[in-house]
Order: C-alpha cells, then structure tokens, then sequence
C-alpha cells in the first residue's frame, strides 16, 4: 500500500493520471502550490482517493502514516518550487522514522528493518564522528548501575568479526592487558575495551562496515551481539552506535549525543532531523568549545524537530582512571582543542603537566611528539586511535606510567543530567515489565 504526495503545480487530471499507473494508493498528502487546482475539496473530488492536507505537511504526512499503518512506501509525484532539496530530507527523515521507504522519480531511501531486543534497551547514537559518544554511553552505563545490571553492546569500525566479551565488572583492564591485545592483532583501543575500562561493565564488541546516509550500517554483527547480550544475567542492553552510525534496533529509549561544534546544517537539514526525532534526551558536547548563539542555535533546531525531548547541554571533564597527584604528565589527547583546558583540570588535581599533544589519531605525528616527552612520570591518554599500539607501547618500553583519561560529561545549563539519565531507564525498565533486576 502507497501513500502519494501532491502539489498545486500539477494539473488535477495529471495527478490523477499518475496515482492511478501507480497503483495501490490509499490516499495522498498535498504538499502545497496553487497554480493549478481550484479549491482543496474540489481537487479531493477529482483524486477519487482520499486526500490529507494541512499547513504544515510533515504534521499531515505523520497523521496520514499513523492513520494508514499498512503503508509500506510513500511516492513523491511533486516538483520544484513545492518542495526542495531540503524538504525532501525531511520527508525522508519522518518515512524512515515509520519505517517506510520513501521514492521519488530518481531516488529511493529504503530503511533497514528495525528489529526489537527482548531485554530492555536504550540506544545511545550521535550525530556525527567525534561528538563524544562513547564518553557519554560510559557515563550513562556507569550512572544506570545504580538501578540495573548494563551491559554494552557496541559497534566499530575496528570491531571483532565475532563479537567478543570484556567482563569488565571483575575484570581489572590493564596498560599490559590492551598492549597485549594490540599485539596480537586486535584493535584494543576499540570502545568495547574503552566501556568497560572506564564504567567497569560488561561490554560486547562487534564490528561494522559502511554507513548509510540515514545511519543504517552497510555490514554488521549487531545482531549476534545482541543475542549474546541476552544470554546474559543483565536486565538493560545499552546499544552503542558508532560515529553516526547505528544499530538497526528499535530501542525502548534513545539518547542522541550532538557536538556543539558540529555544522549546524548537520544537525538541522539531511538526515540529522531523524536521529533527533529517536531521543528521549539529546546531549550536546563540548558546549564551552563554542560561542553561546551557537548552541541556543542547536536547542532551537532539537525543539523544533523533537520538542518533547529533554536537552542537557555540557562540557566534557577529564576524569583520570587513576592517581595524577603529583606527577609530571605528558598529556594525549585526540584533539587540540580540548588541551588547555583538560591540563588545567588534571593540574586542579594536584598533577603538572609537562608536555602535552593532540595527535592521538595521527599516528606520524604523535610518534613525533613522544619524543619531546622528557622528564614525566606518566602520560595521560585517551583511550582511543593509537593510544595502545603507539602511546602505551611507548611509555611501558620507558618504565613511563599510563594513566588512561575518560571523558565526563558535566551540565553547565543547571540541569542534571545524571538525574535524567535516571529517570529514562527507569521509564524503560517499567515499560517492558523488568524493573526487579537480575
């Protein structure tokens, strides 16, 4: 069953024409346009289906979805200037929300099914690379053991082909341990290893290739991780998307993680507006790394695409995953923009840091930098890109430390993000009946 879109800047008789060679239509939604039609009903008349249409024709085109729950496709018979590029990505964006395929004369956008968990679950996706994302899903993992058992079900770029368990909750991750894994072969700088490191739970790491522009992946073994997720004691499987990529499951809960410095345009047009319509809680990162208008720029775009979501905006804290007090520091960081700021907040800890670098994800360049780190007690890393083949390998040859460095996101809008997070899994937990634990 199909649902067509329309326009005013067809000729009625046209339209007609076009519904009735495609076949199976159960009714249309009209976008806009004038030049051709006389008065909406008159026009209804002469369709002979049913037809939807309202000021606003993403609010219609849901009502017409939600009102026709056996379409499986909507065709777009419309034109220029009705509708634009921009436009067509919002339609896109709320068919694939639904579940829909969305075809037009020249191009098809085809959702991958979204399959459910039997345990319940929260997905935690971002709009884009480098937002932070794995930082906030450990934060979110260690805050809901508080209420629940987590485990993690993450999928990366560099993941196993099978997917691979880290007891993280009896497990003790050490320099050693990943060093170990990186030299025989496995990308243990991967966020599985990196979960259950810093929030000390079970994770299980999978892997996946490609990205489509929705943020379905091309290839993945999501789904036997999921399967060994549920095999498990643990009663709420965090699902762990990967760049702008993420798993094809239909979560109980969805926090998106936005980068404040992202381009706006990003995150407001494309296919940003169909991550957003997922949250329950958008977070925005990294808020103290731009100006002010710009994030209220960003809150604007979220209310507009997803006004019940709860927005928190942060900034990203270094929390060393051991003592700094101290030491002289060679600090690793992933970006230069978070330097400065990371080496006065581990300074505040009583740590001196010496020698720092941003390079952690070229490789060249960071070699380069080691170099010039004389003199220190230890390095601070993040535990991503080279952190173990190259900065770990580097200080245990030197007898150097390593002291691995999450990232916590903390408000700095006087909410509580904490207490949000809460609540959500609370929510989930009660909506799927398991809420007595394991």
């Amino acid at each position: 069953m199909r649902i067509a879109l329309i326009d005013g800047e067809h000729y009625p008789d046209v339209v007609k024409w076009a519904i009735e060679k495609l076949g199976d239509v159960c009714c249309a939604v009209f976008l806009g346009g004038s030049e051709k039609i006389g008065c909406i009903e008159d026009l209804e008349k002469r369709l002979g289906v049913p037809l939807y249409h309202h000021t606003n024709y993403l609010t219609v085109l849901a009502r017409a979805l939600h009102e026709n729950p056996n379409v499986e496709e909507v065709v777009d018979l419309s034109d220029e200037p009705v509708v634009g590029y921009e436009d067509r990505f919002k339609i896109a964006s709320l068919c694939l929300l639904y579940g829909v395929t969305y075809r037009g004369a020249d191009f098809t956008f085809r959702p991958k099914p979204f399959k459910r968990t039997a345990k319940p679950s929260i997905a935690i996706i971002g709009t884009g690379k480098r937002v932070g994302k794995t930082a906030v899903s450990g934060f979110v993992a260690r805050t809901l053991k508080q209420i629940a058992r987590p485990v993690i079900v993450t999928m990366g770029r560099g993941g196993p082909e099978e997917p691979e368990l880290i007891d993280g909750e009896s497990f003790e991750i050490t320099p050693e341990f990943l060093l170990n894994m990186a030299e025989s072969g496995r990308h243990a700088a991967s966020d599985h290893f990196e979960d259950a490191l810093t929030s000390r739970v079970t994770t299980i790491g999978c892997r996946r290739c490609g990205g489509g522009m929705a943020g379905f992946p091309f290839f993945d073994v999501v789904e036997k991780g999921v399967a060994l997720a549920e095999s498990l004691p643990h009663n709420l499987i965090l699902l762990e998307g990967s760049g702008a990529t993420f798993p094809p499951y239909r979560a109980d809960g969805y926090i998106v993680v936005v980068g404040a410095g992202q381009k706006l345009s990003t995150i407001a047009n494309y296919f940003g507006p169909f991550r957003i319509s997922l949250a329950d809680l958008v977070v925005i990162t990294m808020a103290d790394r731009v100006e002010k208008e710009k994030v209220e720029k960003i809150i604007g775009v979220v209310k507009e695409v997803n006004p019940e979501a709860d927005v928190h905006v942060t900034a990203f804290r270094p929390r060393p995953l051991g003592d700094v007090s101290g030491k002289r520091l060679g600090l690793v960081m992933t970006s230069t923009d978070a330097l400065e700021a990371s080496a006065r907040h581990l300074e505040s800890l009583g740590a001196e840091v010496v020698h720092t670098s941003g390079n952690l994800s070229r490789r060249s360049a960071l070699r380069r930098d080691l170099e010039e780190f004389t003199g220190i007690d230890a390095v601070a890393v993040e535990l991503k890109a080279a952190a173990v083949d190259v900065v770990t390998k580097w200080a245990l040859e030197r007898g150097i430390g390593v002291i691995y460095l999450d990232n916590e996101p903390v408000n700095v809008d006087g909410k509580d993000l904490k207490e949000a997070v809460l609540r959500l899994g609370k929510e989930v937990l009660r909506r799927k009946g398991n809420d007595r634990g394991c």
